[in-house]
């Protein structure tokens, strides 16, 4: 199950910095661009364990040839029910790519990608905390992450006048409303680079307070980290760039469906088909062996 991480929402650019050293505290990076690797086979699994779990891979990988990414149909595994054993080896045969997300609404999701592209872990929780569903699925990304990115939301949000400290704030506001509700589904994002305005302090803070954070944050891992977190006006996202030393480098505000660094690519989905195939053979060469 995926670890909850924090995401800060700080910003870079002139007047955008305390005049006091504040120390930020951030997830700990990776300090090298993540690449694919076959997770490593556990040698001592039973061979009837490695033979369902063989047999959930190569449906999944079957019904992904069958589907295209643009489909409305979702190649989609229930595994909630299935034998504990034989869901812990396809977790660690499946392995954790770069994409983590935590959706914190009415629902209550933790979401993991596994390191084939476009094929994700999504675990369904109850508000006591009691797992109710178990999902392995192929997709650019789950349809819950952009359907309770819009739990609660509002249009509903007071701009403030101008007033001792605000620069640009009230008119990043009014064109981030404006954006909003003019978005509809299927249009480019609309993209505010707030590195390159001058914001103060007071302005951060004004966009902080009055974006809020929505219920879904996401926290996509290459060359250094991008960090997502929805907010509380729809189809508005916070979106946050840092290199592999952990220091910000792009700061910016989306209006649109969930940003696409977080979502897999025809390419990746094509490549993850290739690649279950090759690791579907390594599973079924190390099941045969113990036979």
């Amino acid at each position: 199950m995926m670890k909850e991480f924090p995401l800060p929402v700080v910003a870079v650019g002139p007047g955008s910095q305390p005049e006091e050293d504040e120390s930020l505290q951030y997830l700990p990076l990776p300090s090298a661009m993540m690449t694919f690797a076959l997770p490593v086979i556990n040698d001592e699994a039973d061979p009837a364990l490695m033979a369902e779990a063989c047999r959930i891979v190569e449906r999944l990988r079957d019904e992904m040839q069958a589907t295209p990414l643009d489909s409305a149909t979702i190649p989609t595994m229930e595994l909630q029910g299935m034998d504990a054993d034989v869901v812990r080896l396809l977790n660690q045969t499946m392995g954790e790519g770069e994409v983590s997300i935590a959706v914190r609404g009415s629902g209550q999701y933790r979401i993991q990608e596994t390191v084939f592209a476009g094929v994700w872990r999504v675990h369904e929780f109850a508000t006591d905390g009691r797992l109710i569903g178990d999902t392995l699925m192929a997709c650019a990304i789950p349809p819950m992450v952009e359907q309770w990115a819009q739990d609660g939301v509002s249009l509903e949000c007071s701009i403030p006048q101008q007033q001792a400290g605000l620069m640009n704030a009230p008119a990043v506001l009014t064109e981030i409303v404006g954006k909003a509700k003019g978005y509809k589904a299927g249009d480019a994002a609309h993209v505010i680079n707030l590195t390159l305005l001058p914001m103060s302090p007071e302005d951060i803070d004004c966009l902080t307070q009055t974006l809020g954070a929505g219920a879904v944050t996401i926290l996509s891992r290459g060359y250094g980290n991008c960090r997502i977190t929805s907010t509380r006006l729809p189809h508005v996202w916070w979106v946050q760039y840092f290199n592999s030393m952990d220091t910000l480098i792009l700061n910016t505000v989306e209006v649109g469906g969930v940003p696409e660094v977080a979502q897999a690519s025809t390419e990746d989905y094509e490549d993850s088909m290739e690649r279950l195939g090759e690791w579907l053979q390594v599973m079924q060469a190390t099941e045969n062996v113990d036979d």
